[in-house]
């Protein structure tokens, strides 16, 4: 069921980091599935992973600081019939291993769960060599991968349960920060299908990950102001759900896309390829992390600095409608 906006505040809960929330889960699947394993490269640690090796030691690798070798161990070992979970940071996976990922995973078509964490800019501080911002674009690039950025704990619970029955190659990108809870109890959950949150006319909001909350916090900003906002929760990057974004575009006079990731070849750039060939024309704006050195600071401070937060984004807005 769609939130009203007038309800939103008294819906944002604060939850586990979706990390946490992450490694909870395969513990719970790996308790009645032998073939769960999860290969590491050193992160048992920062991914909230040492509980599961101590309850399942022998359903966990760790390779070391080796990301190739993470991927390449984690492809054999889903070619024997493993459901694997390869974790590593976001930024070192998707770029140091890109090659593999391209000829061991995709075209392999071994179903290994990749899954990177940290992501975006969570590493604030430690700078743009630890950021994943390229992330979305370079793995849209290839075929055969789904790519899932969950915005709050139910979205990465059932993204990981799904991930664990598919047959083909996911990536699913998860941050460090506890995370508010967006939806209401009775969501549904499916790869390849959004989530919209709440219904509006004026302006359609298009979020995936970590920037879902500040758009709806962004939507609540706007309704005091008369302004209707829908807000959607596009958890699936690849494939996209093109259905619910053209009924966004036409029923809703401006649409702005929201996400921790560089405005080139994300969700934004993918939303506006396919609103362009359907023939859609009205007011858009991507939103994201613009093409320059990163800005420095937690990964608040960054959001701040790029327009990314409830008030950023509600001021954003006002201005897009006007265009109309």
């Amino acid at each position: 069921m769609k939130q009203k906006v007038t309800s939103i505040m008294n819906q944002l809960e604060l939850g586990k980091a979706n990390l946490t929330v992450f490694a909870d889960t395969l513990i719970d699947l790996a308790k009645t599935d032998k073939n769960i394993v999860v290969v590491t490269s050193d992160s048992r640690g920062s991914g909230k992973l040492t509980s599961f090796a101590e309850q399942f030691p022998d359903q966990m690798v760790d390779v070391g600081i080796a990301e190739q070798n993470l991927v390449g161990v984690a492809a054999g070992l889903a070619a024997a019939g493993k459901k694997v979970f390869a974790v590593s940071p976001a930024c070192f996976l998707t770029a140091r291993a890109f090659e593999q990922i391209k000829n061991d995973v995709c075209y392999s078509n071994h179903p290994v769960k990749l899954i990177g964490i940290s992501a975006g800019v969570s590493y604030g501080a430690l700078g743009s060599t630890h950021h994943s911002l390229h992330d979305f674009a370079a793995l849209r690039a290839l075929n055969n991968m789904s790519i899932i950025a969950p915005a709050d704990n139910f979205e990465t619970r059932a993204s990981i349960i799904c991930a664990a029955a598919m047959k083909t190659p996911v990536y699913i990108r998860l941050g460090k920060r506890a995370i508010e809870h967006v939806h209401e109890t009775d969501a549904v959950f499916e790869i390849g299908k959004a989530i919209t949150i709440c219904d509006g006319g004026d302006v359609a909001f298009i979020a995936t990950g970590e920037t879902v909350v500040q758009a709806l916090l962004a939507a609540q900003l706007l309704g005091r102001q008369g302004v209707s906002c829908r807000v959607v929760s596009m958890h699936t990057i690849k494939p996209l759900d093109i259905e619910a974004l053209v009924h966004a575009a036409r029923e809703c006079k401006a649409i702005m896309t929201v996400e921790e990731h560089l405005v080139h070849g994300g969700l934004g750039e993918a939303c506006a390829a396919h609103l362009l060939q359907a023939g859609i024309a009205l007011p858009c704006k991507i939103v994201g992390i613009r093409d320059e050195y990163t800005f420095t600071g937690t990964q608040l401070d960054i959001f701040k600095n790029y327009g990314m937060t409830a008030a950023g984004l509600a001021d954003a807005a006002v201005r897009l409608v006007k265009q109309e």
